[in-house]
């Protein structure tokens, strides 16, 4: 199925190949994948909750815990535990999008369907199967010993100055998207620390060349609901935010940030910490090495500042990124 977000946001980089993004997916699970994804320790799942916040959960456990079933099924043995923003929604089946991730080999798999609960496993129909390229991924690799006490979840409506600290030193989050329709999407997002900005309640990073199958922002552009992800790698806490993402095209203000063909803010509205959400510790590599640099936070926030004041005087502060019509 064409996806007409996509495809705005395809016309206007003047990509022009046909059936790029989601309409040049399938739902089969080719044998590679079936063996790339029976090998892996963590998966990232997004889905909305029952009031349509987006939020995105790390699912991990040892290799074998996520299989497929056969060429359209997906199999986790683990669900979001107690706590967890995702906890207990797919006694029905509801959209999800997900994420297989190889930090250490710079490899991931993406899949997109359908989710229920079966038991104690999460089983996935798949709709879209396929594969992302290294780009912006940092290496790590999961400590065999290092299995953690899942703690206590706090949840606030607001980022704590930890919380924001550990965000602004990030080289890597999770971003999960959805539109109605069409199904969720989870998806990576890399760059050096400090790729992503936060200035009080607002968070900030630029869209770095990529795939031009533009899956994320042409959900994004269709429905701004969308949740982050961001680890802990080493300690385990696990921090979920679900808010509203806005997508800026502006040149000027995307050339102070080297890279950025876009910027991306984002408004948190809900905040979930949980100590241990991430039950293996995992040592850092190296970062990808075409990762572009990182200007000085002062100098992005003061560029978000101006380019908020001159879209509240000279227009109507909309997204120039409107949804084609007839979507909203």
């Amino acid at each position: 199925m064409a996806h007409p977000g996509e495809l705005t946001l395809q016309r206007r980089a003047g990509v022009t190949r046909d059936g790029w993004g989601s309409a040049g997916t399938g739902p089969d699970i080719p044998a590679v994948a079936g063996a790339f994804l029976a090998r892996q320790r963590l998966v990232v799942i997004a889905a909305t909750d029952d009031t349509g916040a987006m939020w995105v959960t790390p699912l991990s456990g040892p290799p074998g815990y996520a299989t497929a079933r056969d060429e359209h099924t997906v199999v986790i043995d683990r669900l979001p535990e107690d706590g967890d923003p995702l906890h207990g929604l797919f006694g029905t089946e509801r959209d999800i999008g997900m994420i297989a991730i190889e930090p250490a080999e710079r490899r991931r798999m993406r899949v997109n369907g359908r989710a229920r609960q079966d038991g104690t496993r999460l089983v996935i129909r798949t709709e879209q199967v396929y594969a992302n390229c290294p780009k912006y991924i940092s290496t790590r690799t999961a400590e065999e010993e290092s299995a953690r006490v899942r703690g206590a979840a706090t949840a606030t409506d607001r980022l704590s100055g930890a919380q924001r600290r550990r965000i602004s030193t990030a080289d890597t989050f999770f971003i999960g998207t959805a539109a109605p329709g069409l199904g969720a999407d989870a998806s990576h997002r890399g760059g050096r620390p400090g790729f992503v900005t936060v200035d009080g309640g607002r968070l900030t990073w630029p869209e770095y060349v990529g795939n031009a199958m533009y899956m994320t922002l042409g959900n994004l552009l269709l429905d701004p609901r969308c949740g982050l992800l961001f680890l802990d790698w080493e300690a385990g806490r696990t921090l979920h935010l679900t808010g509203r993402a806005r997508i800026d095209d502006d040149p000027v203000r995307a050339a102070t940030v080297p890279g950025a063909q876009r910027l991306i803010d984002f408004d948190v509205e809900r905040v979930v910490e949980i100590d241990g959400g991430l039950p293996f510790a995992w040592t850092f590599g190296e970062l990808f090495r075409h990762n572009p640099p990182v200007p000085p936070a002062g100098v992005r926030l003061a560029g978000a500042r101006q380019a908020a004041s001159t879209r509240s005087a000279d227009s109507d502060g909309v997204n120039r990124y409107a949804p084609p019509r007839g979507m909203t």
